[in-house]
């Protein structure tokens, strides 16, 4: 029963926040895929995306 209001309380707050539901979805997405897939060359061609995005938040 708890467990049913928690659900949907977790529902609701998806649909009131899309734009933040959809980032955390998002960097937990990422975060997995690197703790658990990436490959050397995949790292990689994340720290070069990393540094490129870290440039343009600068400007």
């Amino acid at each position: 029963m708890k467990k049913s209001n928690q659900t949907e309380a977790n529902k609701r707050w998806q649909e009131k926040n899309r734009e933040r539901s959809r980032y955390l979805r998002n960097r937990s997405t990422a975060r997995s895929f690197i703790r658990k897939q990436a490959t050397n060359e995949d790292i990689e061609e994340l720290k070069q995306l990393i540094q490129e995005r870290e440039q343009s938040l600068k400007e």
